[in-house]
């Protein structure tokens, strides 16, 4: 099931976010297109605490992805939920059979998935999210490609919470909590670029990754931009070139 190819590359990729600066909501991002393309899966999206402990969508591989983590955190169900909750991994699980899942099954049905896994975000006992990937075919993880998945996910964790973190939990809520409020500035300025050129959110999201990488800023930053220039008298100098 998990494609052999750039397994390696990926976890280096992932090592080399452990310094002491690094873009959070890209690197998100980045985890859950990775995670959906080793795995087969065609979405994937990713949930993460914030300082009250609560569970906070995070990041998607595109907008269904989102759409399914949103949902289920308006609804208090699904395969996310229950992961994080007990701290195991969900393995397939057929969406049409999903009893648990009376509200969020049918809704992902409707989106053309038939499959759902979840992997807990997790350094030990400590436990900071959920990893969700969605199928639309009903294809099954034997136990390499869950301890793969789950690998991928651990890695990611001990990238987030970096050694100062975990020495100091605070840093890391504070860290969740920064990306959590960059989220929030991206997702506003992903509707504002898709709403002025007439494109997808998805594509608006690329032109504002695009921006950022060729010109070394962040994401956010890039995206804080954008809103600005919106507020301006030159709105049409706002989208990403």
């Amino acid at each position: 099931m998990i494609s052999p190819e750039r397994i390696s590359d990926l976890f280096v990729e992932v090592a080399d976010t452990l310094v002491d600066e690094f873009d959070v909501v890209d690197f998100l991002h980045n985890l859950t297109v990775h995670a959906a393309g080793i795995s087969g899966a065609d979405a994937a999206g990713l949930m993460l605490t914030d300082q009250m402990g609560r569970l906070q969508f995070m990041a998607a591989s595109n907008s269904n992805g989102e759409t399914l983590e949103l949902f289920q955190l308006q609804n208090s169900e699904g395969p996310c939920l229950d992961c994080f909750t007990t701290g195991e991994p969900v393995v397939n699980a057929d969406l049409a059979h999903a009893s648990r899942w009376p509200t969020f099954a049918p809704r992902a049905i409707q989106l053309g998935y038939q499959s759902v896994h979840a992997f807990p975000m997790r350094l030990r006992e400590h436990i900071i999210g959920a990893l969700n990937l969605f199928g639309s075919a009903h294809a099954r993880f034997d136990t390499a490609d869950v301890r793969l998945v789950q690998a991928l996910a651990d890695v990611a964790t001990i990238a987030l919470m970096q050694e100062r973190t975990i020495r100091r939990a605070e840093e890391l809520t504070e860290q969740l909590q920064g990306a959590l409020t960059s989220r929030v500035v991206i997702e506003q300025a992903k509707g504002a670029v898709a709403a002025l050129r007439g494109i997808s959110t998805d594509e608006a999201f690329e032109l504002l990754r695009s921006r950022a990488r060729s010109h070394q800023k962040r994401l956010v930053d890039v995206a804080q931009a954008v809103l600005d220039e919106r507020q301006g008298p030159t709105e049409q100098s706002t989208s990403p070139r």
